[in-house]
């Protein structure tokens, strides 16, 4: 028998067939290597502000919504993100699947599959572009949640594609599949409705069944939600039970651009259901099939680009927050170290601390890059949002990191890290029970059941507690006695003040004090804090800043005789070169004279109490 080779041109179109394929592929590569490589640890962070738990009780609190499955389900997936590698796997694996049920649904041919992308990488956009918004989403489950909704609400499309057209059976489905799916994935019930409403005129049937589908389409989008708001969810906002499975980017306004995402991938999935049916004819063009395969990917790659969140001090604060989680203190110093732009307070106060807690804040806290740089987004940002809680319980302040976690919890919903600074501060209270309780509730978590099995050895155990490299600072900075007090909002403020104005012998709540002090530039409340240090501290070498402090308030109002104090000769010499070269600069402004003295002087307190001004706190 004698076989025929195929001919070349039909060879070509074969391989040509086979490039959209192939470039969905690609497509989920690059997109899982680029998250990985910059937003390790915005995920990383994203898990610690979910909570899953394996009980009944968590099963039932979700179902008190609409759109429940998607929490749940997205909450669940949200934990695999302690480990980035692998919660970025399972992502792209349901951007796999939801490519094919799109695909499915509106029987987009393999030649045209790179419209798929569109889909994806608007969900991939409303991912990467929150930056600060992490904080304050109240959407469980946020990062999955948008891709199982879209995907169950393709299946569905796919389904009533499949379904004869007599008998009324594909508008019967429509409000029985609204009907059904509601309750599970809210919103995306109703945009499958409107799909399906808007496909039928695109299938085989009449007029009438046409009208028919739309009208049940309609109906159920008006009707299935305000059935559902009145006899089972009731504990939705009326205005927003079309809305249930989206979230809400409202805080002291909305902040419609967050939404431009979900615009997009609504409106890519109503154009392909408009336009379903075309594209399966052979390509006549490959020149002009491949300009506009390149024109979508250009697309595509500029739409995610542009609402990529890249801000070198979020990103930085993440990779810092985690230091601190881990006690890492030489972690946090590395990255305060390299600062390519000007820090945020949150970096200058993580830095403080590790400088802190390592016992060298005294002679290096000038020695990295400071400011007080605004956050990069449109939010009224809080530092209590970002590190408060953190900041307040590693330096004592126990009663206000377990105000904010007990009110963001009520206000955003309770998450892994609320819980875990509840334990701690229960523990350091001495209120075991309590304790106990937040103990419990982390075992049925996935991947902090080891981390909570370590406090429990603490239960009723003080001791161990009092010598734990983590707690035995913490318990010398506590306050002396309990204060009714507010912070305002303004953490960095209200600590300096918390241990300025307060009288303690011990010595590390001394030094603290005495720090305060330098920071708030006070020389009345410097004196009696630097005395009493350098009385308990008699056998070590007293800090150059502290030295640099004394000896620059001495010279300025001679209140205090400093003239048999032992300063070392860098320091004075240090003062005097700085004077110097403050007369050879008069009539600079302020910022002139900072690009000028910052070379020489800017790891010095003498820089710090003269040309840093007006720093804004949040």
């Amino acid at each position: 028998m004698f076989t025929f080779a195929p001919k070349k041109s039909e060879t070509m179109k074969e391989k040509l067939r086979l490039l959209s394929p192939a470039l969905l592929l690609v497509a989920l590569l690059v997109a899982a290597y680029f998250l990985l490589k910059y937003e390790s640890e915005y995920l990383w962070k994203a898990q610690e502000l979910n909570l899953f738990l394996d009980t009944p009780l968590f099963f039932r609190q979700q179902m008190v919504t609409s759109g429940w499955l998607l929490t749940w389900l997205g909450s669940w997936f949200t934990e695999f993100f302690y480990y980035p590698w692998l919660g970025v796997t399972l992502l792209c694996l349901w951007w796999a699947v939801l490519m094919v049920a799109v695909g499915g649904a509106f029987r987009i041919s393999l030649k045209w599959a790179v419209v798929l992308l569109v889909p994806v990488a608007a969900i991939l956009a409303s991912n990467v572009e929150l930056g600060y918004w992490i904080y304050y989403l109240k959407l469980r489950g946020y990062f999955f949640a948008a891709t199982i909704g879209t995907t169950l609400a393709a299946a569905n499309v796919w389904l009533f594609r499949l379904i004869p057209d007599k008998y009324y059976l594909r508008p019967l489905y429509i409000v029985a599949s609204t009907a059904l799916l509601y309750p599970l994935i809210g919103f995306y019930a109703l945009l499958s409705a409107l799909l399906m409403g808007i496909l039928a005129w695109r299938l085989a049937g009449t007029t009438t069944g046409h009208i028919v589908c739309t009208a049940a389409a309609l109906l159920s989008i008006a009707f299935w939600p305000l059935f559902y708001y009145h006899f089972v969810f009731n504990q939705t906002n009326m205005q927003n039970i079309w809305w249930t499975g989206l979230p809400l980017f409202v805080f002291d306004q909305e902040y419609a651009s967050y939404y431009i995402p979900y615009y997009i991938l609504v409106a890519s999935l109503v154009l392909m259901a408009a336009c379903y049916g075309r594209g399966h004819g052979a390509v006549r063009r490959p020149v002009i099939w491949l300009a506009c395969q390149a024109v979508v990917v250009a697309v595509v790659v500029f739409g995610v680009q542009h609402f990529w969140y890249r801000d070198y001090n979020f990103h930085k604060e993440l990779r810092m927050l985690r230091c601190v989680e881990n006690l890492d203190w030489e972690g946090v110093l590395s990255e305060a170290a390299v600062a390519n732009d000007e820090p945020t307070r949150a970096i200058v106060m993580m830095k403080n601390l590790a400088l802190f807690r390592l016992g060298r804040q005294g002679d290096e806290m000038y020695r990295y890059k400071t400011g007080a740089k605004a956050s990069d987004t449109p939010l009224p940002l809080r530092m209590t949002q970002v590190m408060g809680r953190s900041i307040y319980y590693h330096y004592g302040q126990l009663n206000f990191c377990y105000r904010w976690c007990l009110e963001d919890g009520v206000e955003a919903g309770w998450r892994l890290e609320y819980l875990k600074y509840l334990l701690r501060c229960s523990l350091v209270n001495g209120e075991d029970r309590l304790a106990r309780k937040y103990i419990d509730m982390l075992k049925h978590t996935r991947y902090h059941k080891e981390w909570a099995e370590r406090y429990e050895h603490f239960l009723g155990d003080r001791k161990a507690l009092a010598a734990d490299p983590e707690f035995e600072p913490i318990l010398h900075l506590m306050p002396p006695s309990d204060v009714l007090a507010s912070d305002k909002s303004l953490t960095e403020m209200f600590l300096m003040n918390q241990f300025i104005y307060y009288n303690s012998n011990d010595k590390l709540f001394q030094e603290q004090a005495l720090l305060s002090a330098l920071w708030m530039k006070d020389i009345q409340m410097f004196w009696p804090r630097f005395f009493q240090y350098a009385a308990s501290h008699t056998d070590q070498h007293m800090p150059i800043h502290f030295q640099e402090a004394a000896f620059l308030y001495g010279q300025l109002e001679h209140q205090v005789d400093i003239s048999n104090m032992p300063f070392d000769k860098e320091v004075v010499q240090t003062y005097n070169d700085f004077m110097q070269m403050a007369q050879q600069c008069a009539g600079m402004s302020n910022e002139q004279m900072k690009q000028v003295f910052y070379p020489r002087f800017g790891h010095t307190f003498y820089y710090e109490y003269y040309l840093v001004r007006n720093q804004k706190l949040y």
